[in-house]
């Protein structure tokens, strides 16, 4: 597996690329995807950095791994392809964007065009095998994304950081939460989210810290 990466991450990531753990995670992955279906496929892999460079993140929401669904993962934390159907924890995830923001999500669960505003949706694990949730954690992904979210809090200020659920925040001591909003809630599952999740109004609180600091905005009905 070659690191194709766009630029900007390339730059703040290279010396990640470099380290033996990389090195052994980068053989892992090449021989799963030769010998395993692997999601999301090689392309889409980095598509999360692709669609959002390091310059333009505003926003960090944090996944755990890909769906392992067939057709579903595009390399971006929640998102499925266009004409795919909308998984459980994406629907709740608009029923609260409607609840908070009355935009009424309709059509398919791509998020690419939340991606293009500055929205880095990043899982913590980047593969899985169809049909195997968590199969590639413990490889190396996680101190890779771990290290992500340390260069995001340490060199960027006023970001807006959202981890639903347990996992994403076990990362709070990643972040610097005097310089970046940090915004929590349990998971958008089905089994969690009526205890919490809904009401707890992240695409409001988001958008106005951004704006209080003069950032652009994020338009959530795209």
């Amino acid at each position: 597996m070659e690191v194709k990466i766009e630029k900007t991450w390339q730059v703040k990531l290279q010396s990640e690329f470099d380290k033996d753990y990389f090195k052994l995670l980068r053989e892992f992955v090449r021989s799963e995807y030769l010998s395993q279906v692997i999601y999301p496929r090689p392309e889409n892999l980095f598509r999360a950095f692709e669609l959002c460079p390091f310059n333009q993140v505003k926003v960090v929401i944090l996944g755990q791994d890909p769906y392992h669904g067939s057709g579903q993962a595009h390399g971006l934390a929640f998102s499925v392809e266009a004409g795919v159907k909308i998984p459980p924890s994406l629907i709740n995830i608009f029923k609260e964007l409607e609840n908070n923001l009355a935009i009424k999500k309709e059509g398919d669960g791509d998020l690419s065009a939340w991606a293009r505003q500055g929205v880095l949706l990043l899982n913590t694990t980047l593969t899985v095998r169809a049909g195997q949730a968590g199969s590639h954690q413990r490889q190396g992904w996680e101190i890779f994304t771990d290290r992500i979210i340390q260069i995001l809090s340490e060199k960027k200020d006023n970001l807006v950081f959202i981890l639903w659920g347990a996992y994403a925040q076990s990362k709070l001591e990643l972040i610097d939460n005097s310089k970046h909003l940090i915004l929590k809630a349990v998971h958008p599952s089905p089994l969690s989210a009526y205890r919490g999740f809904f009401g707890s109004k992240p695409f409001s609180q988001a958008n106005n810290y951004l704006k209080n600091r003069k950032i652009k905005e994020i338009d959530w009905s795209k």
